[in-house]
């Protein structure tokens, strides 16, 4: 069997949040064709009893630790050069070796990278000639411009020193490797457009959902009380995008929702709440639940799925998954990008607090929804199959 070295900035199990949902997919496709030789980090002490779980699909595995606050103290002189912060957060000596060792001893037939941090292991001489591919999965660097325009000084300025510095390794990288890909046809036309150097070898894999996972067509036992009209929010709740969107929710859109119906109720799902996010829980109307064992029931009985992220790239899985289980997604045009879906018959947009609250107020007031639910699950079947999408993948690595 093929051999291949698979980079992961964080260990892909269990997938629970958007990037371990994809690198994970992605190593159980690839399982079946490769013997994968995996490197990764693991950012939350509670991952590592899930390392047993990866030894089904690789052959040997290298798991590095990482403290998010001492790799940001590690970071800080990289402030005095012209390198990205995002090198040094995800530089490790012994991740490093054994990556060097595994070159070594072994013939790979090919190198997949997933986070352009991962890209800085295998640069150089002497890994020119394996054919290596890369994951982008969204344009990183525009992200942190983004976050940039919402934060102030020194911040704004730490931000958008990152996302010139980053975007100029993101060329390096695309430029040294064979191929590049990003989550959407969006993110790569935005990605050609920045490095047209590279533009051949760039293209796009769409992320996919479990369709037999993620179906209504099981009976789920309700988490809420009889009579509330629950719109749900899914997500990992220590991402800042995720906070700000669920703050704006709370505050600017349920209460004027809740003005029209009082049984009105916004469920925050996800692991990690902030204190921010476990502040919200104080305000008529929210619940913050943390970290629960199955999301599906929270989907199956809610009125309707919301993603009211301000700042957002690439596809979004929580969207994906909401419209798999036949729910109606109310969502702003930033979570929608990149989304091959029909405005107003799968998915619906709203751009603003007003277009949010009519939206929800024409979903309450009816049972039923004109069939957006099961035309948004017909969308995930017809677009989003893991199985599909990631045949494109297999041709880069093939070459």
């Amino acid at each position: 069997m093929k051999k291949l070295l698979y980079l992961v900035h964080r260990i892909p199990y269990p997938p629970n949040k958007g990037d371990k949902i994809r690198s994970f997919n992605i190593l159980k496709f690839l399982a079946r064709h490769y013997e994968i030789h995996l490197a990764t980090f693991v950012d939350d002490d509670d991952d590592w009893q899930y390392l047993p779980a990866l030894e089904e699909y690789c052959a040997d595995i290298y798991a590095a630790p990482l403290n998010p606050v001492a790799a940001k103290l590690k970071s800080l002189p990289a402030l005095l050069g012209s390198a990205p912060l995002s090198l040094p957060y995800y530089r490790h000596t012994g991740l490093a070796d054994w990556v060097e060792a595994k070159r070594i001893q072994h013939e790979f037939h090919a190198v997949l990278v997933f986070s352009s941090a991962m890209a800085q292991y295998v640069m150089g001489e002497r890994w020119s000639g394996m054919r290596r591919v890369i994951d982008f999965v969204d344009v990183d660097s525009d992200k942190w411009r983004q976050y940039a325009g919402s934060k102030s000084w020194p911040m704004s300025w730490v931000y958008r020193r990152e996302g010139r510095t980053l975007l100029s390794y993101e060329r390096e990288v695309a430029s040294s490797f064979n191929n590049s890909f990003f989550v959407s046809q969006q993110e790569a036309e935005l990605f050609k457009g920045q490095a047209p150097e590279a533009a051949a070898r760039v293209s796009f894999v769409n992320n996919g959902v479990d369709t037999d996972y993620f179906t209504p067509q099981q009976d789920y036992v309700s988490p809420y009380a009889e009579g509330d009209q629950v719109m749900v929010f899914t997500g990992a709740m220590d991402y800042w995008a995720n906070v700000d969107a669920v703050s704006w929710f709370a505050g600017r859109v349920l209460p004027n929702v809740r003005q029209r119906h009082a049984r009105a109720r916004f469920y925050i799902v996800g692991s990690r709440p902030t204190r921010q996010v476990q502040q919200l829980g104080d305000k008529d109307g929210v619940t913050v639940t943390g970290a629960v064992a199955d999301i599906r029931p929270y989907l199956a009985h809610a009125r309707a799925a919301v993603a009211p992220l301000r700042l957002a790239r690439g596809v979004q899985n929580k969207v994906l998954e909401a419209m798999a289980m036949a729910r109606p997604v109310v969502a702003t045009p930033q979570a929608l990008d990149g989304l091959a879906a029909q405005l107003g018959k799968e998915v619906l947009q709203a751009e603003n607090e007003a277009a949010f609250a009519g939206t929800l107020d024409r979903l309450l007031q009816h049972d039923r929804v004109d069939g957006i639910g099961q035309a948004a699950r017909a969308r995930v079947m017809a677009s989003y199959c893991w199985q599909h999408n990631l045949s494109h993948l297999e041709y880069m690595l093939a070459g």
